[in-house]
């Protein structure tokens, strides 16, 4: 079965090169970043934050810092995805914010603050095991924002390779507030896209009957 959202699946590829020349219109970013806001995250904490820089100076800074990747500079508009740490912490009272945006009795508040703490022990001991899980939660936005991004005919490419301290000092990040969990640029291609290199159907799905 194809469709609209399977030929974007086909559209979109790691672009290594943005055409400099040619900038996302305003309504066309607006509706990738608002992919990745209305996206799923556990427990509803929406422990992200999404810092569009278009500004060329600053991402001539940090390229140096992203393996000097052309993509960093050649996009149009370049996302950090940033990992929330302290809005998921129980003592900053944003968890407690966040549940009472669906409106509940104190009780029932009371056994979702409680099985957050209970389930989330370990994961919230330490910023460093905090940022592993909110950072895995940044990903189901930023993979959200790559695929509405195809639909509109629009490139991107996930960036991983970068030296995170550096990166968020350029940034001039407060990290116990939010860390840096991938750099995403937006753009346009110039080359030809490459050709779409995946295992075969049934080797990464089982069906268990």
């Amino acid at each position: 079965m194809t469709n609209d959202f399977t030929k974007a699946m086909e559209f979109r590829h790691a672009c290594k090169a943005f055409d400099t020349t040619k900038k996302i219109p305003d309504e066309a970013m607006r509706y990738i970043l608002e992919a990745g806001r209305k996206s799923p995250s556990s427990f509803g904490m929406e422990a992200w934050k999404f810092l569009v820089i278009t500004n060329e100076d600053l991402k001539v800074k940090l390229r140096p810092f992203c393996w000097d990747q052309e993509q960093i500079t050649s996009c149009s508009h370049l996302v950090v995805v940033l990992a929330g740490i302290e809005s998921v912490k129980v003592e900053s009272g944003i968890p407690e914010k966040r549940f009472l945006r669906r409106e509940m009795p104190q009780e029932k508040l009371d056994f979702y603050l409680n099985k957050y703490a209970s389930h989330l022990e370990k994961t919230l001991s330490s910023d460093e095991n905090i940022y592993c899980w909110t950072a895995r939660q940044s990903y189901i936005a930023a993979g959200n924002m790559m695929t509405a991004a195809a639909f509109v005919g629009i490139d991107s490419c996930p960036i991983e390779g970068f030296e995170k301290e550096k990166v968020e000092t350029v940034l001039e990040l407060d990290t116990g507030r939010y860390q840096v969990a991938m750099l995403l640029p937006f753009g346009y291609r110039v080359n030809a896209q490459s050709k779409q290199l995946r295992l075969p159907f049934d080797e990464v799905v089982e069906f268990i009957d």
